[in-house]
C-alpha cells in the first residue's frame, strides 16, 4: 500500500513538474490538456497543482472553467493552503470579482504574508487604493510583516505622491530600499505622480542600477519634457556601460515630439541609425509620430515603408499622422493598403479613416468604411462610432449622424459633444440645443468645448439672445475662465453686434493668445472702429507677442473697412520687413480692397498685377466692383475682360459682369457676359437675410411672399420707409436753414 501511495506521489509530481514548465513558457492550452491527462491517468492533484492552473485560465480568459478549479479546490481540502489561496485571489481579481477574491481571503485560516500580499494587490488593480492601505495597515497589526512583493503591490495602484513617500519610507525600515525591482518600481511611482526631483534623488542613492532604472528617469524627464536633462542621462547611461535599447529611445523621441524640435530629433534618429534600432515597430512609431508632430510627414512615409513588420499600431500612427496633417487622401490610401495586407484594423485605425473621410467630405468613401465594419462583424468601440456620428455630420448628412448616435449604447462627453457640432455645421441650431437640453437630462456635464461650439452658432446666425444664455450658462456652471470659452465669447458678441460686452469679456481675460488678440482686433474693425483696432494691435506688440498671420489679417481688414490706407500699407510692409511673415494670397486682397476703396483705382489694379502671379477671380471681381463705383470705365472694361477669359464657375461672377457693362452701357459686353452664364449652366441664387426674435432664427429671401406674417412685414416696412424719407427730408431742410442763416 506504501508503494502504490509512493508511485501515486510521483506521478502528481511529474505531472506538476510538466504543468509548471509549460505555464512558465505561456503554453497555456498545453497546461489545460495535461491537467485532464493527469485526472484521466487517476492521478490525484495537490496544492501545488491548481495555482498554474488558475494563471492559465486568468490568460485564456477562461473564468467558467476556473470556477469549476475552486470547487476541486475546496472539494479536496486546498483552500487552506496560502499559496493556492493566493491564486484564488489574484485569479478573481483580474476578472474584476474583489469581492470573491475578499471571501477567498477571509476563509483563508492560516494566513502568511502571500495571501495579504494578493489581496493587497487585488485592491491596487481594483483602483481601491484606500483599502489597499487599510489593508496593508490591518496586516502590520496582524503582526505579519510585508515583503519586497507587497510594497509592489501597493506602489501599483499608488497614485499621490505622499502614498509614494509613505511606502519609499516603510521599504527603508523594513530594509528593502537595495531591493533593486522595488527601488525601480518606487523611481516609476515618483515619476507618474510628477515628482521627477524625488526620482532624481533615489535613482542617485540606488546602491544598483539596471537598465529598467535607466529606462524609468530617462521617461520620467520625457513626460515632463525635459529634453536637455533626457539627452545628458542618454549620454550618461552610455558611459557607465549601459547601452539604451528601444524603451530608452522611445521615451527620448517622446521628449522630443512634445516639443517639436526638429533638429534634435534628427539627430537622435542618427542615434537609433548607429545602434540598430531602426527596423523595431515600437521605435519605427515613435519617430514617425515625431515627425509628423514636426510637419515632415516625408520623413514618416520613409520610416513607415522601411519597416517590414508592420503591425497595427503602426498602420494607425500612419494614417492618424497624415490626417493631422490634411493628407487626408493619402491616408485613406494607406488605409486601403493596410486592408489588402494581413494586418487586422483595430478599431483606432477604423476611427483615423474615418476622420480622413470627414476632413474630405467623402460620403462614399465613409460609407463604405461603415459597410466593412458591419459587413466583418467587427465590436467597435465609442470612440470609433463618434467618428462615425463626425464624418456623416461633416459630410452633410445629419439624419444618418443622429441615427448612429440613437444607436449608441453608451454616449460619453464626445459623443454628444460631436452630435451637437454636427447640428451647428449643419445650419441646425434649434436641434443643437435639442440635444444639448437632452445631454444636461442625462446628467453629463458639458464642457468647454460644448459652450464653444454653441457660441461659434449664435456667433454665426448672429442669435445674441441665445449667446447671452450660453455666457449665463458659463458662469453658473463655472466653466471658466478657460481662454477657449473667453474667445469664443468675444467672438459671439462681436458677431451678433454687442462691442461693448465683447470688450468686456476680453478686459476680464486672465490669458490672452493670439487667436484672442486677433478676434477683439477684428470686432473693432467690422464695427468702424478702426483706430481702435490699430491701438489693440500696438497693444499686442507692446505685451512681447509676435504677430502671426491671422493678426495679420484682422489688421488689414480693420484698415480697409475702416479707409486707414498708410497704415494698411505700413504694416503690409512690415510683415516681411519686420516679423519675417510672408503675405498670402488673403493679405494681398486685403491691400487691393483697401486701395479700391479709397478709390485709388490705377494703383490698386498695378499691385495687383505686380503681387498676384496667377489671376484670382475674386480680386478681379473687387475690382471690376469699385470701378464700376468709381466711374473707371475704361480700367472696368479691361477687368471684365480679364474675368470673363478666366471662365468663373459662380452665376454672381457674370452678373457683376453684367452690371459693370450696363453702368458702362456697353450692352453687347453684358449680352455676353448673361450668354456665357447660361452657356454654364449657372444661376444666381436669390438674396437672402436673417432675424433673430427671442432664440427663433426666421430667413427671408428676395421675392419671397409665402411668409405667414408676409402682410404685416410689408405694412412695418411701409411705415420705417415714409419715416426715414421723412427724417432726410427734415435733415436737408435744416442744412438750408443753416446756410441761409449761418
Amino acid at each position: 500500500m506504501n508503494k502504490i501511495r509512493s508511485s501515486t506521489g510521483s506521478s502528481t509530481k511529474s505531472f506538476n513538474s510538466i504543468i509548471n514548465r509549460l505555464c512558465s513558457q505561456g503554453s497555456y492550452h498545453e497546461v489545460l490538456f495535461t491537467y485532464t491527462s493527469m485526472l484521466n491517468s487517476n492521478t490525484l492533484p495537490d496544492s501545488y497543482t491548481f495555482p498554474s492552473l488558475l494563471k492559465a485560465c486568468t490568460c485564456l480568459n477562461l473564468f467558467s472553467l476556473g470556477l469549476s478549479l475552486h470547487q476541486h479546490i475546496t472539494l479536496r481540502g486546498f483552500s487552506s493552503d496560502p499559496y493556492t489561496a493566493s491564486s484564488l485571489i489574484n485569479f478573481y481579481a483580474k476578472f474584476g470579482h474583489t469581492t470573491y477574491a475578499r471571501k477567498v481571503f477571509d476563509k483563508t485560516p492560516n494566513r502568511d504574508v502571500v495571501p495579504w500580499t494578493a489581496i493587497i494587490g487585488c485592491y491596487c488593480r481594483g483602483g481601491d487604493v484606500d483599502n489597499a492601505f487599510s489593508m496593508y495597515n490591518e496586516m502590520r497589526c496582524n503582526g505579519v510583516e510585508p515583503s519586497p512583493v507587497t510594497f509592489l503591490s501597493l506602489l501599483s495602484g499608488a497614485l499621490e505622491v505622499a502614498h509614494v513617500q509613505a511606502l519609499h519610507g516603510c521599504a527603508v525600515v523594513y530594509g528593502f530600499v537595495f531591493d533593486i525591482a522595488l527601488g525601480n518600481s518606487l523611481l516609476n511611482a515618483y515619476t507618474k505622480c510628477g515628482s521627477i526631483e524625488e526620482a532624481r534623488d533615489l535613482f542617485e542613492l540606488m546602491g544598483q542600477r539596471d537598465k529598467i532604472s535607466w529606462n524609468s528617469l530617462i521617461s520620467g524627464y520625457a513626460q515632463v519634457e525635459h529634453i536637455e536633462e533626457t539627452l545628458q542621462l542618454l549620454y550618461r547611461m552610455k558611459i557607465e556601460s549601459f547601452g539604451p535599447d528601444q524603451q530608452t529611445f522611445v521615451s527620448l523621441v517622446a521628449a522630443v515630439a512634445a516639443q517639436s524640435k526638429i533638429v534634435i530629433g534628427r539627430v537622435v534618429h542618427g542615434q537609433i541609425l548607429r545602434g540598430g534600432f531602426d527596423s523595431d515597430a515600437h521605435v519605427g512609431t515613435a519617430l514617425m509620430v515625431m515627425y509628423f508632430k514636426c510637419g515632415n510627414s516625408d520623413a514618416a512615409y520613409q520610416i513607415f515603408e522601411g519597416i517590414s513588420e508592420k503591425d497595427a499600431v503602426l498602420w494607425t500612427a500612419m494614417i492618424s499622422g497624415l490626417v493631422q496633417n490634411n493628407y487626408a487622401d493619402k491616408a485613406l490610401i494607406v488605409f486601403y493598403q493596410i486592408l489588402r495586407s494581413r494586418v487586422d484594423p483595430s478599431t483606432a485605425t477604423i476611427t483615423s479613416a474615418l476622420a480622413a473621410c470627414s476632413q474630405l467630405g467623402a460620403f462614399d468613401l465613409g460609407t463604405s468604411i461603415h459597410a466593412y465594419i458591419l459587413r466583418q462583424g467587427l465590436v467597435i468601440d465609442v470612440p470609433a462610432q463618434n467618428s462615425l456620428i463626425t464624418m456623416y455630420a461633416k459630410c452633410g448628412h445629419l439624419e444618418q449622424s443622429c441615427a448612429v448616435f440613437e444607436r449608441l449604447d453608451e454616449k460619453d462627453l464626445v459623443s454628444w459633444n460631436a452630435i451637437i457640432a454636427g447640428c451647428v455645421q449643419n445650419d441646425h441650431l434649434p436641434k443643437a440645443l435639442f440635444f444639448f437640453n437632452r445631454m444636461r437630462l442625462t446628467l453629463q456635464k458639458p464642457n468647454s468645448l460644448t459652450v464653444v461650439t454653441l457660441l461659434q452658432a449664435s456667433a454665426s446666425t448672429g442669435a445674441l439672445y441665445q449667446g447671452k444664455w450660453f455666457h449665463n450658462f458659463i458662469i453658473r456652471n463655472c466653466l471658466g475662465p478657460c481662454i477657449l470659452v473667453d474667445t469664443a465669447l468675444v467672438d459671439m458678441y462681436c458677431k451678433c453686434g454687442d462691442l461693448d460686452s465683447a470688450v468686456k469679456c476680453f478686459s476680464v481675460m486672465l490669458q490672452r493668445d493670439l487667436i484672442s488678440w486677433s478676434t477683439i482686433i477684428a470686432g473693432y474693425g467690422s464695427h468702424g472702429k478702426g483706430n481702435m483696432a490699430l491701438s489693440m494691435y500696438f497693444e499686442l506688440l507692446h505685451s512681447g507677442m509676435e504677430p502671426n498671420k491671422v493678426i495679420f489679417l484682422s489688421v488689414l481688414s480693420a484698415c480697409s473697412h475702416n479707409g486707414l490706407v498708410d497704415q494698411g500699407l505700413s504694416i503690409f510692409q512690415s510683415m516681411s520687413t519686420d516679423f519675417g511673415v510672408q503675405p498670402e494670397l488673403e493679405h494681398r486682397a486685403c491691400i487691393v480692397d483697401l486701395l479700391c476703396r479709397a478709390g485709388r483705382m490705377e494703383e490698386a489694379y498695378k499691385f495687383y498685377k505686380g503681387n498676384f502671379p496667377e489671376p484670382a477671380v475674386d480680386v478681379s471681381n473687387m475690382l471690376l466692383e469699385a470701378c464700376r463705383a468709381n466711374n473707371n470705365l475704361e480700367l472696368g472694361d479691361i477687368i471684365a475682360q480679364d474675368v470673363i477669359m478666366l471662365r468663373p464657375a459662380t452665376a454672381g461672377n457674370y452678373v457683376q459682369i453684367a452690371h459693370c457693362y450696363a453702368s458702362m452701357s456697353q450692352w453687347d459686353g453684358m449680352g455676353e457676359a448673361w450668354t456665357q452664364m447660361r452657356s454654364l449652366g449657372l444661376k444666381k441664387l436669390p438674396g437672402w437675410s436673417f432675424i433673430d426674435l427671442q432664440g427663433t432664427v426666421t430667413t427671408f429671401f428676395s421675392g419671397q411672399n409665402s411668409h405667414p406674417k408676409i402682410e404685416e412685414i410689408a405694412a412695418i416696412l411701409k411705415i420705417l420707409s415714409w419715416e426715414m424719407s421723412e427724417v432726410c427730408f427734415n435733415f436737408k431742410v435744416k442744412e438750408i436753414h443753416d446756410m441761409y442763416h449761418s
